[in-house]
């Protein structure tokens, strides 16, 4: 009540003095929020390691939302590349893979495939985009089937790297949606489709695919391949592409 201001005052100090008794019997919220306020440096000096110390004590009790913040601060811990942060990640990243979360599995197979405080090893890569692919995380999936499009860590298969990125487009991801669009403008792996094309490079082109830069590319691709479909085929592709966008916003997040 103190932290967000309901029924109290706001105080952030005093919300840290109550969150400290509670975690230090052993709360597990109590530890997740204390550990909160010390990364944001709400009601207590900010202390990164202090931070750290109480998530881990309430992921330990399975605390939801513990292990989710805890990857995003090894992750933004690497990004900054700091070597000595490497091993402690990757090793707690690997315990979490092992016990089947799959934000973890991916990370962990994002590491191999880059070499990223483990020895780059696209076998391994494979093996854990796998993990996380198979319980419908949407980017391993597509990663898994970039594996197969290059036969990087497993035999190259045009059919299985269409069926992984089908996965991934139908789960939204567009960049999936691109490399699925591409591969029926080439004819790679399936037949070549510009109808099919230009659904899956237009839902692409409305997506989040980085940057400015790539999806004005994206974009340009599609127009291209509109020049060369008959207007009615076109516009069937234009409404069955702003249905799909209209059915997945619709669906619960």
């Amino acid at each position: 009540m103190y932290e967000d201001g309901k029924g109290l005052p706001q105080d952030y100090a005093q919300a840290a003095l109550w969150y400290r008794k509670a975690a230090e019997q052993g709360y597990a919220g109590a530890q997740f929020f204390l550990g909160s306020l010390y990364l944001d440096g709400h009601g207590v000096p900010q202390d990164v390691a202090q931070g750290e110390a109480w998530l881990h004590k309430a992921d330990e009790q399975g605390y939801a939302g513990a292990r989710l913040m805890l990857i995003i601060l090894y992750e933004a811990e690497m990004d900054r590349r700091a070597p000595e942060v490497y091993p402690e990640a990757v090793t707690w990243f690997r315990k979490s893979a092992n016990q089947g979360f799959d934000l973890a599995q991916r990370k962990l197979g994002y590491f191999y495939y880059s070499g990223y405080g483990v020895p780059q090893d696209n076998a391994q890569a494979a093996f854990w985009y796998r993990k996380a692919a198979e319980q419908g995380d949407a980017s391993a999936e597509k990663d898994l089937g970039t594996l197969y499009y290059t036969g990087q860590g497993l035999p190259q298969d045009y059919t299985q790297a269409l069926i992984w990125w089908r996965k991934a487009a139908e789960h939204d991801d567009a960049g999936a949606q691109f490399k699925l669009g591409h591969a029926y403008y080439k004819g790679l792996g399936v037949p070549q489709d510009y109808a099919e094309a230009y659904f899956w490079l237009d839902l692409a082109a409305a997506g989040k695919l980085g940057d400015s830069e790539t999806e004005g590319a994206v974009a340009r691709l599609r127009d291209n391949i509109a020049s060369h479909m008959a207007p009615a085929d076109l516009s069937r592709e234009q409404e069955r592409a702003r249905k799909w966008s209209e059915a997945h916003q619709a669906k619960p997040q």
